[in-house]
């Protein structure tokens, strides 16, 4: 039995025997352990007379990884193979103590892969940076300054439930963790600290943080600080269970967020937390950062790359008025410049090493600026308000530049060209009927060419729209005629009998018509138009100096 599986796993006949009389016969994996002890030492002097692997060979793998099978006498507990490397043949068994050979050369619990848990070697320059106190956060002084609602709460050990509302990069995740930082992390801190995304987390994991808050509420007494990143990608039924334990002090909420929360979050939740809006750094804020990381001895760049890292002023002054105040994406491109600055160093002497980040790295790091635009979120609706409100103030370059940042941030063309069709009716009306005109040409003209060739027709157009004059009398006359008609000023009558067609002899009869006065026969008589109840009622305010200057207009 033995010496059948030893030449299953591809071992010489001979080699086989002869493991099998030295370890007394009765082991398979004494057996094997004996051949490769061996073989190890005979191959340990000279080089294989033959490199191909036996085909063979990966049977050996096999046999010690899935298909070891205990022997009888051994009396060795074994425990069972999860059932997705299982054989046909049932359930597979390992043994509890596998030979020393095979055994890991890495201790987890040693002291250097405990300090590379904590400062993994290809850890981000931006995780690396993060602030680890409130003392470290750099900008959001309306928050955290002497005083301010949020310092003045850390320092009275009375935290809020709060919802931090901000630009990526502003400081939301860091403020959270410093935060966690400021108390202190043992039996007698009132609070503990728990971090999950909602990306990954779900409804299970909400629940169990949830319970096990309550658990430690009742017996430790301690609340629990939940920061939960991302929180507007939960559903409405996962922020309702956060309700009650921050209803009943169980949790303390602290919730992150890059959209708009009135869009995103539900009412009740906002009604236990203090929302708390975090605005996008200032080029001084990004400015302190990025010296701080070069100039870091134990997490900045001179401890990523090993070696010096100058950078000049005006890279770094490029790269925090060209972030659009995100620090993460000021932090990975100067990474990524100095990086590409260390390549061109040809020097054996590493103390000396020195690597000089220029302007040129720092552009070719960054490459091209992010575009805060999002087609269906708050962003959309900003820049399209503003392209509104720039062309209704007839200022063509200010509607020509948002509209640059629509299109460059992805917006559909025929959306704008829609909006500007509206607009010419809206705000341009009668005071330049062929702006209406217009709109629609621009529509179909986009319908027609696309993008990037229809940027020039939007143009345009908005230019037109922007210089044209303008008049809301057409816009203000049917917002007052819909408010009568949804008031029900006038009673609602029914359309005067003078104005009604009398197609039969029996409408006739009824006096449909009767009195009504062909006015291209009569142009000088004057009738009636509007039921009894509104009789000189005005909607279109357009006096006669407005009705030439239409006339001279057309």
């Amino acid at each position: 039995m033995e010496m059948e599986q030893l030449l299953s796993m591809g071992f010489p006949s001979d080699l086989a025997a002869q493991a099998l009389a030295a370890t007394g016969g009765k082991s398979t994996l004494k057996a094997t352990e004996w051949i490769l002890s061996h073989k190890s030492c005979d191959t340990s002097n000279k080089p294989p007379s033959n490199p191909t692997p036996s085909p063979l060979q990966p049977k050996l793998d096999r046999f010690f990884h899935l298909q070891s099978k205990p022997n009888s006498s051994s009396g060795s507990p074994s425990i069972p193979i999860p059932a997705e490397q299982q054989e046909e043949d049932g359930p597979i068994l390992l043994p509890s103590k596998r030979p020393r050979l095979f055994q890991s050369v890495t201790n987890p619990c040693s002291p250097a892969v405990h300090n590379n848990k904590h400062h993994p070697p290809h850890e981000p320059l931006s995780e690396r940076m993060r602030p680890r106190t409130i003392d470290d956060v750099v900008g959001q002084d309306h928050l955290l300054a002497q005083n301010c609602i949020l310092r003045s709460a850390i320092d009275c050990n009375r935290l809020p439930s709060i919802i931090l509302w901000g630009p990526p990069g502003s400081g939301k995740t860091s403020i959270a963790k410093a935060i966690a930082n400021s108390f202190p992390q043992d039996q007698n801190s009132s609070y503990r600290f728990v971090f999950f995304s909602a990306v990954t987390c779900g409804v299970k994991d909400v629940r169990d943080a949830v319970e096990n808050a309550r658990k430690v509420k009742v017996k430790n007494g301690k609340r629990t600080v939940l920061f939960v990143d991302e929180v507007h990608r939960f559903n409405k039924s996962q922020q309702d269970s956060f309700l009650p334990v921050i209803e009943d002090g169980s949790i303390v909420f602290i919730g992150a967020t890059t959209e708009n929360p009135s869009f995103h979050l539900i009412t009740p939740l906002l009604s236990r937390c203090r929302l708390l809006t975090l605005c996008p750094l200032k080029p001084q804020h990004v400015q302190k950062i990025l010296n701080r990381a070069i100039n870091h001895s134990d997490m900045g760049l001179t401890q990523i790359l090993g070696m010096r890292i100058e950078v000049t002023e005006d890279a770094i002054q490029f790269l925090s008025e060209n972030c659009d105040g995100d620090a993460r994406v000021a932090l990975n491109a100067l990474e990524i410049s100095a990086i590409t600055a260390s390549t061109r160093t040809n020097s054996n002497d590493n103390f000396s090493l020195v690597a000089n980040v220029t302007l040129d790295d720092a552009k070719e790091a960054l490459q091209f600026k992010h575009f805060a635009y999002d087609k269906a979120g708050e962003e959309h609706y900003n820049l399209i308000s503003a392209l509104h409100k720039s062309m209704r103030g007839s200022d063509a370059d200010a509607s020509i530049y948002w509209l640059a940042r629509m299109l460059e941030g992805g917006e559909q063309p025929l959306y704008v060209a829609r909006r500007l069709i509206r607009f010419a009716s809206e705000d341009v009306g009668l005071a330049d009927p062929l702006a209406l005109n217009q709109a629609v040409a621009c529509y179909q003209a986009c319908h027609f060419l696309g993008m990037p060739e229809c940027n020039v027709i939007l143009a345009q157009c908005v230019a037109y729209l922007a210089l044209a004059p303008k008049s809301i009398s057409v816009y203000q006359a049917i917002e007052a005629a819909q408010k009568v008609v949804r008031e029900s000023t006038g009673q609602n009558e029914g359309v005067p009998l003078h104005l009604r067609n009398a197609p039969s002899k029996v409408m006739k009869e009824l006096g449909y018509g009767k009195g009504y006065i062909y006015t291209p026969d009569n142009p000088l008589s004057t009738q009636t138009y509007l039921p009894s109840s509104l009789e000189g009622y005005k909607f279109l305010d357009w006096s006669v100096s407005n009705a030439k200057d239409w006339q001279e207009t057309n």
